[in-house]
């Protein structure tokens, strides 16, 4: 286990569980489903997001992403993609989103993850981008444009820091998905549907074969994201795993109300937490 431990602020040590491997172990024992939502950080500004991931893990999330804005974030629809210009255009950078990590760690012990993209790694430099996720308590990272194939690239330096990277798997992948949920740590995070994400009202995916072949080969808890916007469609997610995963509709209250979102994100978390429980 010594490629898993973490940092924890304020422990004065390493601690030989991961969070989000805790998070989900704690989960299963009392035969819940995680909730994961996802805002952009910097989006409308470094103060508000820290206020959405406390008052979030408050409404029930276990464990939350954090968006990495990107200039061409190309798995992103629409609504992930504005918030990600609007972030760019207000000064978020990778050293402030570390800052308020370290700031969130003073105030939390929920699992944190940054989903971005490879090209934002390789700028900030690989070994010092994983570095400083161990020190400033990061817990996994995910990374949608990094072909399963070319994992090398960020492999080492995460686990030489503890740091999960997130494996991605889509109806698609289809033989590709026993060899990508092989060595995969954390969760398996299991794509809805084909395309980016957003915001959808119907899914036409078979996920009762998309989910019994990735069940067949991951021995690690399944969660599902890409276009869940509602508490009922969060709650029917659920069914065929083990997390559910909501961005884009998330993202869009943020948009409609700017610095005054909390509240309304805070309610919406707290209604998908209830419906995943039932």
């Amino acid at each position: 286990m010594t490629k898993t431990y973490i940092r924890l602020q304020g422990t004065g040590g390493l601690n030989l569980i991961n969070r989000i491997d805790r998070k989900f172990a704690e989960l299963k024992g009392k035969n819940e489903k995680a909730l994961i939502p996802f805002v952009t950080a910097g989006d409308p500004d470094m103060e508000t997001t820290e206020k959405l991931v406390l008052s979030m893990f408050g409404a029930g999330a276990d464990l939350v992403e954090l968006g990495v804005p990107f200039s061409d974030p190309v798995a992103e629809g629409p609504v992930i993609q504005k918030a990600s210009k609007r972030s760019i255009d207000g000064g978020t950078t990778l050293v402030k989103i570390f800052a308020l990590v370290e700031r969130l760690r003073q105030k939390t012990d929920g699992p944190l993850l940054l989903m971005m993209y490879i090209n934002s790694i390789y700028r900030f430099g690989t070994e010092r981008f994983f570095k400083l996720c161990a020190e400033k308590g990061v817990d996994g990272v995910i990374v949608p444009d990094l072909p399963y194939e070319e994992r090398a690239e960020i492999q080492r330096d995460a686990e030489q820091n503890g740091v999960y990277p997130i494996r991605l798997v889509a109806p698609t992948s289809h033989e590709r998905t026993a060899m990508i949920a092989r060595d995969a740590k954390g969760f398996l995070y299991c794509v809805s549907s084909t395309g980016v994400t957003g915001m959808r009202g119907s899914f036409s995916t078979d996920f009762d074969e998309f989910f019994s072949t990735v069940k067949k080969y991951a021995k690690i808890p399944c969660a599902v994201g890409f276009g869940i916007s509602t508490p009922e469609q969060a709650r029917q997610m659920g069914a065929y795993c083990d997390g559910v995963i909501i961005g884009s509709a998330i993202v869009k209250i943020v948009e409609m109300e700017g610095r005054a979102c909390v509240r309304h994100v805070e309610e919406f978390v707290g209604s998908v937490k209830k419906a995943i429980k039932k």
